[in-house]
């Protein structure tokens, strides 16, 4: 359920989720993964599928390499997107050498920004994240964005399934 502080930052970013919106259906996934991931100080930005104790990569952006298109799969104990799937909320990790979220997860990413996906039916699906092999020095303020595009990438990617 979406309370009134979600709905009013939501509301504030109406313009920014229909420009997304516009990207995605005029260029491709590709390039509203870019679209997101210039909003934002980390190198990656993908959508994820969790599969049991795996975590399957499903599109991935890579500021830095253009022809990336996709991630490795990883265990999904060693991933920020677990955070995610068990809390069902938002998670952000600007530096995981000193966030006690981050204890116990062995990997080289130290920031993160994740949104859950929810299938069709309402069940968490997998995330949609920008993460990198460095620091970040400031808490995104686009998290309602984040939040709708990982939805609409859903919907786009999986038109069968959505709602």
């Amino acid at each position: 359920m979406m309370d009134a502080t979600t709905r009013n930052e939501e509301d504030t970013m109406q313009p920014e989720i229909a420009e997304f919106s516009a990207v995605l259906h005029q260029q491709g996934v590709h390039a509203a993964l870019g679209y997101l991931n210039h909003r934002t100080p980390h190198r990656y930005t993908g959508m994820w599928r969790f599969d049991g104790d795996m975590l399957r990569s499903e599109v991935l952006f890579d500021r830095k390499l253009d022809d990336v298109r996709q991630g490795a799969d990883a265990p999904m104990a060693a991933t920020y997107c677990s955070l995610v799937g068990r809390t069902e909320a938002p998670v952000q990790i600007l530096d995981a050498t000193v966030d006690p979220q981050a204890l116990g997860i062995e990997t080289p990413v130290i920031s993160y920004c994740g949104a859950l996906i929810r299938d069709g039916e309402g069940k968490a699906f997998g995330t949609l994240c920008h993460y990198d092999l460095q620091r970040c020095q400031e808490r995104t303020t686009d998290q309602p964005l984040l939040n709708a595009a990982a939805q609409l990438l859903y919907e786009r990617l999986h038109p069968s399934d959505a709602k």
